[in-house]
């Protein structure tokens, strides 16, 4: 536990901004808010174990909104909580990573469609410089970097989605497939073909282009679905 715990403490030190939540509504998700997004981008992996007491020591937030934010994120599929005896970090089966990419199918290419035809040209600005900067970690052969920008550029462009609820739940299904470990296993080839997909997507947000945007997305996670089919298969 040590090991996890420190990183997350150290990420959790890190981001601190210094707020003071004022009622149990506001600390609870001020707790979620942090603790998904520790998980996401602390550097942990699948089945690593957490502690309730250590998390509300490093967040400065009671026990009790601290458990709520942690079965909230059990119910999104970032953690595994076994009542009495350990709260890990989710691992799932290849059942659910395939679940979770196939609702990621059937959302996520509508999320890019509608965002290509609405989004802001700063949000297209920042979408641009994140792919920038996937291909040059992809380059250098930076896997967690990489993984780190390619979950900023999904969340930016869930979160510019005109119908936010879909947004959300994109981006909830999208969550239940990743962690830190899977960039291990990751191969060179895969990080540059996937750059190069992003780009195309980007390029059709660019332009406008919802149809090209939604068709370029499927292929995406068509490809992404091969890969992981490829990888999961080997462990």
């Amino acid at each position: 536990m040590a090991d996890s715990m420190d990183k997350l403490e150290k990420y959790l030190l890190e981001q601190q901004d210094g707020t003071s939540p004022d009622n149990s509504r506001l600390l609870r998700e001020v707790a979620y808010e942090r603790l998904q997004d520790a998980i996401l981008h602390a550097g942990l992996a699948s089945g690593d174990p957490l502690s309730e007491t250590r998390i509300s020591k490093a967040l400065g937030i009671s026990r009790t909104p601290v458990r709520e934010a942690l079965q909230q994120l059990a119910q999104d599929g970032l953690l595994q909580i076994i009542p009495g005896r350990a709260i890990t970090v989710a691992a799932p089966s290849m059942n659910e990573v395939f679940d979770a990419l196939h609702v990621r199918e059937l959302l996520e290419t509508e999320v890019v469609r509608m965002a290509a035809e609405s989004m802001p040209d700063h949000e297209r600005e920042i979408l641009q410089q994140l792919t920038e900067k996937m291909e040059e970690a992809a380059k250098a052969g930076q896997r967690r970097e990489w993984s780190n920008f390619d979950i900023q550029w999904h969340e930016i462009l869930c979160n510019s989605c005109p119908n936010h609820l879909l947004g959300q739940l994109t981006i909830q299904a999208r969550n239940r497939l990743y962690n830190r470990g899977a960039d291990e296993h990751v191969t060179d080839q895969f990080l540059l073909h996937g750059t190069l997909e992003h780009k195309e997507i980007v390029e059709a947000i660019m332009n406008r282009d919802g149809e090209r945007a939604r068709q370029l997305m499927l292929d995406h996670l068509r490809n992404v679905r091969e890969n992981m089919f490829k990888r999961l298969g080997r462990y």
